[in-house]
Parts: C-alpha cells; structure tokens; sequence
C-alpha cells in the first residue's frame, strides 16, 4: 500500500477517534442537562432559576441529543455526514436564540427568517432523498 491509499485511512482513522471521544463528552454532558432538568421539575430547591433558563437548559438538551444522534449516523451510514441533522440542529439553535434572546422585534424576524430558509432547505433535500429513493 502506498503513502496515497494510507494517509486517507489513518486520517479516517483520527477523525473517527476524536468523533467517539466528542460523544462521549456530549453523553457526559446529556445525562448532566438531564439531571438538571429533573432536579428543577421534581426535586424542591431554593432554585432561582427562571422558566426562561429552564427552557434554556430543555432546548440544550436536545441540542446535545441531535449532536449524538449525528455521530451516531456518521458512523451507521459509512462514515458519512446526512446534510439533514445539521439542518435540524440548525432550526433548534435559532428556535432556543429566539426563546431566550427576544428583546428586540427585528431580530426576531430575522430568526424567523432564517428558519424559514432552513425549512425550505429541508424540504428541497429530503424531496431529494425521496426522488432517489423511488
């Protein structure tokens, strides 16, 4: 095997290491987010913390969910990124900005924007995976 064919792989290689090694900190992270989410809604605390933070920390977790489920595809699908999961994490980053940062209208509307383009990203590529799939 020649240094062409073998670099790729121990590239794959790292890349897939260091993939395992970021989901596992994201399952670390997940059960922490979920633990805090428990302890808010079922255990009695002197919490301060305000529904806005709560909603904060839900959207978070399942900002940490669709993260693990993508490494979880790229390893099931060959070692491949689905255009689609970054597109959903995408939609649930701008829909917690909007939830947490609403102060102002015309950002607002640019959020709102920017989901709606990303909506129609979505709907063009999954048109597409069902074009190909028929």
């Amino acid at each position: 095997m020649n240094y062409n064919e073998k670099f790729p792989q121990v590239l794959q290689h790292i890349l897939n290491v260091c993939l395992l090694l970021v989901g596992l900190l994201l399952c670390i992270s997940l059960f922490k987010a979920t633990w805090d989410i428990f302890a808010y809604v079922v255990l009695p605390t002197d919490n301060d913390k305000s529904y806005y933070e709560f909603t904060d920390d839900l959207l978070v977790f399942f900002l940490y969910f669709e993260f693990i489920a993508l490494i979880i595809k790229y390893f099931s699908t060959g070692f491949h990124f689905p255009l689609r999961y970054f597109i959903y994490i995408g939609i649930t980053a701008v829909i917690r900005l909007i939830l947490i940062e609403h102060d102002r209208a015309i950002d607002t509307f640019w959020w709102a924007a920017a989901i709606l383009v990303m909506v129609g990203a979505l709907l063009i590529v999954n048109h597409r995976l069902l074009k190909r799939e028929s």
